[in-house]
């Protein structure tokens, strides 16, 4: 199931035309996030201490392929979001996770009294927060993606919520997690609503990705307005110790 939707909101787009949604790694690397990207070739990536994303052309060549094993390095795990090819000879699938994409489709959107803004000197307790919950990648630099709201309770941060890609036009919200003492109290809706009411104030649409086994998140973001948009598939593969043509795949610095 693919539910196409236009750049400016969840309508329809024109049948075959390729949506920034489809690779939103590679439209933000190309876009709002331009001044994160470490290019090879057509290869990108964001920084390593700022969020595993990459982002491959939509159809890689073999060249692409060589590029990103230069880029990672020999024996790198490296992420691969949202690509349902082939990997060459010499890489290894180490990870796949079926996953769902929504989009904004009538959330009630609306900043919240209790959320604060995260900055630099809260990052040590989101991260330990990300450790105790696994909501997915959040490393020290993240932040730098963009706005992130938390909920403390006796001064601990028990609940956050964030933007993390931002393909022109949209931003997606990440890192939603609360701390298994505090669930109950609707404070991962709260947040979310929070961090969707200020992207829309900033002009853009709200996005999110969950995996598709993930019930609960897919059960709350459905109730909270999101739409599926699309299915798609978290996959990461090991990167050969060498090239095709047997030189090193030594990382670029």
């Amino acid at each position: 199931m693919s539910i196409l939707s236009s750049p400016g909101g969840p309508g329809p787009a024109a049948a075959g035309v390729p949506h920034v949604l489809d690779n939103p790694a590679l439209a933000s690397l190309t876009g709002p996030h331009a001044h994160f990207a470490e290019r090879r070739g057509r290869v990108l990536r964001y920084p390593v201490d700022v969020s595993p994303w990459l982002a491959l052309p939509d159809v890689p060549d073999a060249q692409d392929w060589a590029d990103l094993a230069v880029l990672a390095g020999p024996g790198a795990e490296v992420p691969l979001p949202g690509y349902r090819g082939e990997v060459p000879d010499g890489w290894e699938i180490t990870f796949r996770v079926e996953g769902v994409q929504f989009v904004d489709d009538g959330i009630a959107a609306a900043p919240d009294a209790e959320a604060v803004r995260l900055g630099p000197a809260d990052v040590p307790e989101m991260l330990d927060l990300v450790a105790r919950t696994e909501p997915g990648p959040f490393l020290p630099r993240t932040l730098e993606l963009g706005t992130y709201l938390g909920v403390r309770r006796g001064g601990a941060l028990v609940a956050m919520a964030g933007e993390r890609l931002r393909p022109p036009g949209w931003t997606e919200i990440s890192a939603v997690c609360t701390d298994p003492a505090f669930r109950g109290e609707g404070l991962a809706t709260r947040l979310v609503l929070a961090v969707a009411h200020g992207i829309r104030e900033r002009g853009d649409t709200p996005f999110l990705h969950t995996g598709a086994q993930n019930t609960r998140a897919v059960r709350l973001y459905e109730s909270l307005g999101f739409r599926l948009r699309r299915h798609t598939l978290f996959l990461a593969a090991r990167a050969p110790e060498r090239l095709a043509d047997g030189r090193p795949a030594v990382p670029v610095p």
